[in-house]
């Protein structure tokens, strides 16, 4: 390799360290292959090395440094490859090295780290010169360091010898100021002392007084009894005798009202004797009932239906409940069902009852609402609301009997309305004199508000 460049061929071949190629000399001779690395072949690589091919010299540098070092140890013709690409970059120290004449100005390392490649008679002194002088300048810097570092702990040192100084001087003012203070608390402590015994003294003084005045206005608190007692007694006294006053007034007007009394329960035994004896009937007509003249009719809830309105309007209804104590009878189930099927029972029950509380309100008529009440396993609680009167069919009992026994129940002329889709139960109730209405006609009633 060496005789390509005009010496003669391996002259220092044959040489051999004796020690660990030096730290600083290894880390340039990394850095030489990394930068030879590139304008070589992959053939040209050894097979080791061939997977770090596309690397950037940095990152061959980084990642495949152990193995380039060791490449360049064992194999001697990638060393030369490397040697000749550093030879063509640096020419001068490549010829300079070959001729034993380094460079004076050039860096050590960078002599022992070309000299390792190129291989150049003397090469292994150049190294272990190179590594002896990159100890001796680590050995400089390390001691410089360490002087700069000692002159930084002197300096610490000096400044926290500074600092305890101060703190001591402060910490002693604050003790002469706390002593001072303590001294004037302890004067404060004694003059308080004196206060508090004054204090006692003057609390005992006026103890006295107040046992003095206790006692005094007990005294009078019981003298004011003895007086309470006595005028007590003579109210007592004076109340009974206006009372016997009162009694005596009351007893003289009693025997005026009894004369009163017994002087008319003569004359009407008298006239009630007079009436038995001439035989006069009880007065059935009266004179108006005398005239002729023809009397308007009554009108009746079958009336309602003669107007001109439809059957499912909700205006029958109005009208209907309009009339005078007229009676409001609902099929209840009959009635939700048809509205509002899907809710369970309970709610059910709930909204109609409101919606019915609420049309009592509103018309002042007497409302029923009937529930079929034979499947109940046990009786409902449930606190009727205002103006609605809730009934449950008994056992044995449908709620269209029931229904029918309440319309019978009533005096005949009263009107009766039933809100039932039920045929049967329409059909009952109108020849026991009721008027039947669809639910759905109560619903859109309840939906006008």
């Amino acid at each position: 390799m060496a005789g390509d460049g005009g010496g003669k061929p391996d002259d220092g071949a044959a040489e051999a360290l004796d020690r660990p190629l030096p730290d600083g000399v290894r880390r340039r001779v990394v850095q030489i292959a990394a930068e030879a690395f590139g304008s070589l072949t992959v053939s040209e690589l050894p097979g080791q090395l061939r997977q770090y091919a596309r690397f950037t010299p940095s990152r061959r540098a980084k990642f495949a440094g152990n193995a380039m070092a060791a490449a360049l140890e064992s194999e001697a013709q990638f060393r030369q490859r490397v040697g000749e690409k550093f030879r063509e970059a640096h020419p001068e120290l490549a010829t300079a090295l070959e001729t034993g004449a380094p460079p004076p100005a050039a860096d050590p390392l960078d002599v022992a780290a070309a000299a390792y490649v190129l291989r150049p008679l003397g090469w292994v002194k150049l190294v272990t010169a190179a590594g002896e002088e990159a100890q001796r300048a680590e050995a400089e810097r390390a001691d410089e360091e360490t002087r700069a570092e000692l002159e930084r702990l002197r300096a610490e040192a000096a400044a926290a010898r500074d600092h305890v100084r101060t703190e001591t001087e402060r910490l002693r003012a604050e003790l002469e100021a706390a002593r001072k203070e303590a001294e004037s608390l302890h004067r404060k402590l004694r003059s308080a002392l004196s206060d508090v015994k004054r204090g006692e003294a003057a609390q005992r003084k006026l103890r006295g007084e107040l046992d003095e005045v206790k006692a005094h206005t007990q005294a009078q608190v019981s003298a004011a009894e003895s007086e309470g007692r006595r005028l007590k007694a003579r109210l007592s006294e004076t109340e009974a005798a206006l009372e016997a006053s009162r009694k005596a007034v009351r007893e003289g007007r009693s025997i005026e009202d009894m004369r009163a009394r017994l002087l008319l329960d003569t004359v009407l035994e008298a006239a009630q004797g007079l009436r038995r004896e001439l035989a006069l009937p009880p007065v059935s007509v009266w004179p108006a009932e005398t005239v002729d003249a023809v009397e308007p009719g009554r009108m009746t809830p079958k009336d309602i239906a003669a107007r001109a309105l439809s059957e499912d309007d909700p205006a029958i209804l109005d009208q209907l409940l309009a009339l005078p104590q007229a009676h409001l009878v609902v099929d209840g189930y009959n009635v939700t069902k048809t509205g509002y099927p899907q809710m369970p029972l309970e709610q059910q029950r709930l909204r109609l009852l409101g919606q019915l509380s609420a049309l009592a309100a509103q018309t002042g008529c007497e409302v029923t609402c009937v529930f079929d009440g034979a499947e109940l396993a046990a009786p409902v609680l449930l606190a009727p609301p205002r103006g609605v009167r809730v009934l449950f069919s008994k056992p044995g009992i449908t709620a269209d009997e029931l229904i029918r026994q309440l319309v019978r129940a009533e005096p005949s002329g009263r009107p009766v309305v039933v809100a039932s889709t039920d045929r049967e139960v329409a059909d009952g109730v109108a020849r026991a004199g009721a008027r039947p209405v669809a639910s759905a006609v109560l619903l859109k009633r309840f939906s006008r508000g």
